[in-house]
């Protein structure tokens, strides 16, 4: 696989509700209600939402798990509510959870990593080189006659990485995947999936409540109530402070610098996201106080 950006649409969620229950005369709150979404091959892009707020339904349904209420889901024109779509889908949508041992079903690493091939029937010799290739790509290779069990929760996840793009999927949803991780666990997962987006072109939809990760990502979609309350760069999105702290949201721990700064009545660029950007400006800013 090569890297792919060019503008080739992947996802399309049309005007979709879902409800947990369809009986609308038993009251059962919408969790999506008309949501809207497209998402374009190859991008990099963080859903953010409060708990409760429908961004890992909304994950689910872009891989068949769940089916829309109301509204369509399209994965590269295929409708996600029709069961003869399941394979072409789920062959293009590959889904990584937040508890990489739910995910684990083999003893030996690359052995899970073929699970899912000796599912499709595939040959044994391009299975061996297939789970070969996904473990180097996301750096466990090494491991590969390892026990699961044994590894740490980042190499967990990693094999669990491997796992789908083994697949070969043009698109991998994470929802939450370093939630039950360390900081260290956290880094090696998400040095994994920006090698996997920016060298092999794989789409790659991340469900996170760290914003320091979202502010790593190309674009940001926040969800509140069920739709899609901002959609831009991260620092677009996160310059909005008062607006994310008013839905439950935080910001990077260098953006809220800059918001508390400006509040004290200094000059300061709530668009600064990284620590790097950060230090920048402080220097400056310092160096003409004196």
């Amino acid at each position: 696989m090569s890297a792919n950006k060019e503008i080739k649409e992947n996802i399309n969620i049309k005007n979709v509700s879902f409800s947990y229950n369809s009986d609308e005369e038993k009251g059962t709150p919408l969790i999506l209600n008309h949501c809207n979404l497209e998402i374009k091959k190859g991008e990099f892009i963080a859903v953010l939402g409060h708990n409760g707020s429908g961004k890992s339904t909304l994950a689910k349904l872009m891989n068949s798990i769940l089916i829309p209420t109301d509204g369509i889901v399209l994965v590269d024109g295929f409708d996600t509510s029709d069961e003869e779509n399941l394979f072409d889908i789920r062959r293009r949508v590959g889904m990584v959870f937040q508890n990489p041992d739910n995910q684990i079903v083999a003893t030996i690493v690359e052995e899970d990593v073929a699970f899912g091939l000796e599912n499709l029937g595939t040959e044994p010799a391009e299975m061996r080189q297939r789970v070969d290739e996904a473990l180097k790509a996301v750096g466990m290779y090494d491991y590969r006659n390892h026990a699961p069990h044994k590894l740490s929760g980042g190499q967990k996840q990693r094999v669990a990485i491997a796992g789908i793009i083994a697949m070969k999927p043009e698109c991998i949803v994470l929802d939450e995947p370093t939630a039950m991780l360390d900081p260290k666990g956290r880094e090696e997962v998400m040095r994994t999936i920006k090698m996997l987006n920016r060298d092999y072109g794989i789409t790659v939809i991340l469900i996170t409540h760290y914003m320091e990760e979202a502010a790593q990502c190309e674009r940001i979609v926040v969800i509140d109530g069920g739709k899609v309350l901002m959609d831009g760069t991260p620092e677009n999105v996160f310059s909005e402070v008062e607006l994310l702290k008013s839905i439950g949201l935080d910001v990077p721990q260098v953006t809220e610098l800059m918001y508390l700064l400006g509040k004290h009545g200094y000059t300061c660029d709530t668009h600064i996201i990284t620590e790097n950007d950060c230090t920048d400006f402080l220097a400056k800013f310092l160096s003409e106080k004196k």
